[in-house]
């Protein structure tokens, strides 16, 4: 789910600043601000927002089915992790994004405008074929990032509800250093190294076939 939202979300967010709006270099800097934050002291921001604040506004409004903390219940919880992901990445990956529509020649894009193309067209027919390397770099960083996210997982859930939201890299360190299974942890750790080279080399190779070279 986060490696779809974050590269989604910072590809809305590279097409938004790069269409030459009053204030994009402003907005760029702010998008991209969360990812100088460390991940802990995200964690805990986010973990006020989702339990004390959600609380207190379902409190005020009445909207408990909505603002209720939800670091308590298994799935939220989950969700949450994802939503603070989106967050602190998709700044990041904007940039790359960014880098990459702007490789991409203004003449093809007034030629299609030309040819009656709208703007939905052009992009998924032009401007994201165009763009597929970044789209490469982009899914490569989240998906390695995701599979590796520790810092986020214990400031905010600590594996919780549960163990709801323990996700490999807690799960390890909980095996090794809390449980005290040294050899199962290191087993898992080296399966979690294959699993994730043979999933992000699967991913290069598939989406490096669909790059257009001009």
């Amino acid at each position: 789910m986060a490696v779809v939202t974050i590269n989604v979300t910072g590809l809305a967010l590279a097409l938004l600043v790069t269409a030459k709006l009053k204030g994009s270099n402003v907005a760029r800097t702010m998008f991209f601000m969360p990812n100088l934050i460390g991940g802990l002291i995200l964690g805990y921001i986010w973990k006020f927002i989702l339990s004390d604040t959600f609380r207190s506004i379902g409190e005020i409004t009445g909207w408990t089915g909505i603002f209720f903390n939800w670091l308590l219940d298994p799935h939220f919880a989950l969700f949450s992790l994802v939503v603070v992901m989106t967050w602190q990445m998709a700044g990041y990956v904007m940039i790359i994004y960014i880098t990459g529509l702007q490789s991409v020649p203004d003449d093809l894009i007034e030629a299609a405008k030309i040819d009656g193309a709208g703007a939905f067209t052009r992009f998924f027919r032009i401007t994201f074929p165009l763009i597929m390397p970044a789209v490469t770099v982009c899914v490569f960083y989240t998906l390695s990032n995701c599979f590796k996210i520790y810092d986020i997982n214990l400031a905010l859930t600590g594996g919780g509800p549960a163990n709801a939201t323990e996700l490999f890299a807690m799960n390890i360190y909980n095996e090794i250093f809390s449980y005290n299974r040294y050899g199962y942890g290191q087993a898992k750790a080296i399966i979690f190294f294959f699993l994730v080279a043979i999933v992000t080399l699967t991913q290069v190779a598939i989406t490096k076939r669909k790059e257009v070279q001009l």
